[in-house]
């Protein structure tokens, strides 16, 4: 498992636990769909890719559900909407 998750600062940073889980599926659908990668990293695991473009405030979920990345919106057909998860 990912150490990252284990800790509450990640929980903090998005707003609980529910939102942490959306953010965290919607933006590796969004990654498994060919999106690029917000961060550099040696690994090809998305889980890891997607814990530390939060953990570097690189995205996040806005009042909609809608993952946002940091200067522009993600487009919705790069993920599902919280109506279909």
């Amino acid at each position: 498992m990912i150490d990252e998750l284990k800790e509450e600062e990640i929980v903090k940073k998005v707003g609980g636990r529910f939102k942490l889980s959306t953010l965290i599926q919607k933006r590796m659908v969004a990654l498994n769909r060919g999106a690029r990668p917000l961060v550099e990293m040696q690994t090809k695991n998305s889980m890891e890719v997607v814990v530390q473009e939060i953990l570097q405030d690189k995205i996040f979920l806005d009042a909609s559900g809608n993952v946002v990345t940091a200067g522009q919106p993600v487009e919705r057909d790069s993920g599902p909407s919280l109506d279909d998860l």
